[in-house]
């Protein structure tokens, strides 16, 4: 076999570690803008209604409050710029279709969670017990389950691993979902929000954490102190 047909001239050498640098550079940026998990970080749209220019002018308190998320709740994200989310629609634990508006005047964590995904299920109990603890006429745990079909598998999961306090909110449509994702703020379960009492997203995470912690405490109880 002639060397010609066993090693690349040196002209197609130069051409494919150009071609090779070209690729990786690619590469490169593709993982730094497509980052998933608990440090995705996105731009959140935010639209032209009273609501949505009255909670754009929360992004401060958006930031002092995120600032305060540390250690076991260090991935929630201040929302970049605070938006209404009082239009996200599921159902109440009584069946009945309500929204975000419902819960005005309550500081809220809205969780989206499945029993097909395992971190969701991993979490459930803590979300309980940070309910069971803080949850008030002031704040509260909204865990809305996105399973398809009856309620049947998420009450029985429920039920079986002993979550009581939580009231059973559902959206078996995925529609709440993909409203959070069209937003930029679901990239997929858990997705985690904290909203305030006027219902304006004020931060957001992808990914589980541990929500019966210190550090989740904490963070709850610095999103109910008064603005100043």
């Amino acid at each position: 076999m002639a060397d010609g047909n066993r090693f690349f001239p040196a002209p197609r050498l130069i051409l494919a570690a150009l071609v090779a640098g070209a690729l990786a550079g690619a590469v490169a940026v593709y993982v730094s803008e497509s980052r998933s998990g608990n440090n995705a970080e996105r731009q959140v749209a935010v639209g032209d209604s009273k609501d949505d220019v009255a909670c754009a002018a929360k992004s401060d308190r958006a930031r002092k409050i995120a600032a305060a998320a540390t250690g076991e709740v260090a991935a929630l994200l201040p929302a970049d710029p605070p938006q209404s989310l009082k239009n996200l629609a599921f159902n109440g634990p009584d069946g009945r279709p309500m929204t975000m508006a419902d819960h005005v005047g309550k500081t809220v964590l809205l969780n989206l969670w499945a029993t097909w995904c395992a971190p969701c299920r991993a979490e459930m109990p803590a979300l309980d017990a940070l309910q069971k603890e803080k949850g008030s006429d002031v704040f509260q745990v909204v865990a809305v389950n996105v399973d398809a079909g009856d309620d049947v598998k998420p009450k029985k999961f429920l039920s079986e691993i002993g979550v009581k306090t939580l009231g059973y909110y559902r959206d078996s449509t995925m529609a709440l979902f993909n409203d959070l994702k069209s937003r930029g703020l679901a990239l997929g379960l858990p997705v985690t929000m904290l909203i305030d009492g006027e219902g304006c997203l004020i931060a957001h995470m992808n990914g589980p954490a541990e929500w019966s912690g210190p550090d989740a405490k904490r963070l709850v109880e610095t999103a109910l102190k008064p603005e100043s």
